[in-house]
């Protein structure tokens, strides 16, 4: 008999069970809908912000790009108006005159240079020889014997020393006009001998005075050869060496 009275009892309890498990279901239900709303409104403000990002990124560029335009044409606009357009001005041809002037020394250096250019070598060296070293400049002829090696400087009364090169004898076409007796080197020096012209050895006298013996002439002889002067000849002015050259005789 006490059965049937605690069955009520039971479907009450059982009753309570199955409200409180569908009321805690529908509270997880609603908490997952709330985090999921919670969640994809998070992720639509996430990517609405970086929309905006890339608009606000988008309208600097573009209001970078317009200002430096307005910039570039500004400075453009203020050039074309502080710089006018410059007159054409002809420029003076100073590379014809430059020429002009060169030709024109060049011209006057080789007329210079032309002036001994029709002469030998040798003429010039003569030429210049006498003009530094002649005796008398003023002269009606130059006169040129060249003498081989081992000629004996007086043949006449005492041939007995003899020049050990080949030398040349300049004089003039006078006595007085005296003489330079010398051998070139080849570098623009000369070895100048002490020697008179033929004739000259005795003070002008036509032979020598007597009583001189050969032993004696010999030692002025190899004091002459032995005793050369070493000169540098001085090129000297082209004009002056031109007239010289001139009045060679050979």
């Amino acid at each position: 008999m006490m059965k049937p009275s605690k069955l009520p009892y039971l479907y009450t309890v059982l009753l309570l069970l199955v409200l409180v498990l569908i009321g805690c279901t529908n509270s997880t239900n609603e908490e997952s809908k709330e985090d999921s709303s919670d969640t994809s409104t998070a992720s639509a403000s996430d990517q609405q912000d970086e929309e905006a990002n890339e608009n606000d990124q988008v309208d600097k560029t573009d209001d970078e790009s317009e200002s430096k335009r307005e910039v570039s044409a500004s400075a453009s606009n203020n050039s074309e108006e502080i710089t006018p357009d410059a007159p054409e001005t002809e420029e003076p041809n100073t590379s014809e005159e430059t020429t002009t002037d060169k030709d024109t020394t060049d011209t006057y250096e080789n007329e210079e240079n032309d002036l001994l250019a029709s002469y030998s070598v040798e003429e010039i060296e003569y030429a210049r020889v006498w003009l530094q070293l002649g005796p008398n400049q003023q002269i009606d002829g130059l006169y040129v014997r060249k003498i081989p090696a081992g000629t004996t400087l007086e043949p006449d009364y005492f041939p007995i020393v003899s020049y050990p090169e080949d030398v040349v004898q300049l004089s003039g076409s006078r006595i007085v006009d005296g003489s330079v007796t010398y051998s070139s080197n080849g570098d623009g020096s000369i070895n100048v001998y002490n020697v008179p012209l033929p004739g000259r050895w005795y003070g002008g006298a036509p032979s020598p005075p007597e009583g001189l013996d050969e032993g004696k002439m010999r030692e002025e002889l190899e004091n002459i050869i032995n005793n050369t002067e070493l000169v540098y000849v001085n090129p000297g002015e082209d004009d002056a060496v031109k007239k010289l050259i001139d009045l060679i005789n050979e």
